[in-house]
């Protein structure tokens, strides 16, 4: 059997896994059964129901050392799910590494990217008195959730893509949007990219959280308490481990059946997720949120 054949063999056994009640593959490692897991409680606790689901798996990148093989894959999921009546698709792209010796897997697992830290002490907002009335802006919410569905598995080639690039989806997501950019070409002050340079709140989350938390001039958000508050184009903040550093960023882009957010993202790529993140390999029970509403300056 080839490797694909293997990895597809053993990603429908997955989706098997989620729509019934089969047992997982032999082959999938406990991490990601441990997602799968999740996923599938995720879903029932939501009064919700996979209808359809499908997967496409593509190999990236193989390297062998005599017996042992290092294959690179991604993986296109589709669900297609039913929620009291309303059908909607969610999907994600993942990208996963199996080891295999002599032809049998001996490891599979989630390929990690980690942004660089940023000297947070050196960060500066865009402050003035009131409102920043000397940018005006009005949010157009419908051009940022139209750009986050058109990009939400690609990369614009206009800006800077970077392996971990959650925080740099959501602020072209944003920029789409007819938000101005301010700051240029100071790299800890503002929100801004232009001329192959970027700010570290375009492109960081820990500091896009921090930025949205306090700036008046330019980029404006309010923290609202409750995830069913946002509206379409807003964002979510998710510190994964609640030890003060927020790692994940997303935007809202649809809404469940019970006004929950349903969101985009990069890293990995996800359309029409449900914003708890209770289905990613980051997941933890300590996870914290911040809801951000995007507010106009006009």
């Amino acid at each position: 059997m080839s490797i694909k054949a293997i990895l597809e063999q053993m990603v429908n056994e997955q989706l098997a896994f989620v729509v019934g009640n089969v047992s997982v593959t032999t082959y999938t490692s406990k991490e990601i059964q441990d997602v799968i897991t999740r996923k599938k409680e995720l879903i029932k606790t939501r009064k919700a129901e996979v209808v359809k689901c499908q997967a496409q798996v593509t190999i990236v990148r193989e390297l062998t050392f005599g017996a042992r093989k290092e294959v690179d894959y991604i993986v296109h999921f589709q669900y297609l799910v039913d929620q009291i009546g309303l059908l909607y698709v969610e999907e994600e792209r993942v990208e996963r590494r199996i080891i295999l010796e002599k032809e049998q897997i001996v490891n599979d697992s989630y390929i990690e990217y980690v942004s660089e830290p940023e000297p947070m002490e050196f960060l500066e907002r865009d402050v003035t008195k009131g409102k920043g009335q000397y940018i005006p802006y009005k949010y157009n919410r419908l051009e940022a959730v139209k750009y986050a569905e058109a990009w939400w598995n690609g990369r614009n080639p206009a800006y800077k893509n970077f392996p971990d690039n959650c925080t740099n989806f959501v602020s072209q997501c944003i920029r789409a949007g007819e938000v101005p950019m301010t700051g240029y070409p100071t790299v800890r002050k503002g929100w801004w990219q232009q001329n192959g340079q970027w700010s570290w709140s375009w492109s960081v989350a820990h500091s896009f959280h921090w930025y949205l938390s306090g700036a008046t001039v330019g980029l404006r958000a309010q923290q609202v308490e409750k995830p069913e508050e946002l509206l379409l184009g807003d964002i979510i903040a998710y510190d994964f481990e609640n030890d003060g550093r927020w790692n994940h960023t997303t935007m809202v882009v649809a809404k469940d059946a019970n006004g929950m957010p349903l969101v985009n993202a990069h890293s990995s790529d996800s359309r029409k997720r449900y914003w708890t993140y209770e289905d990613s390999n980051k997941y933890t029970p300590r996870m914290k949120y911040k809801f951000f509403h995007i507010v106009d300056n006009e």
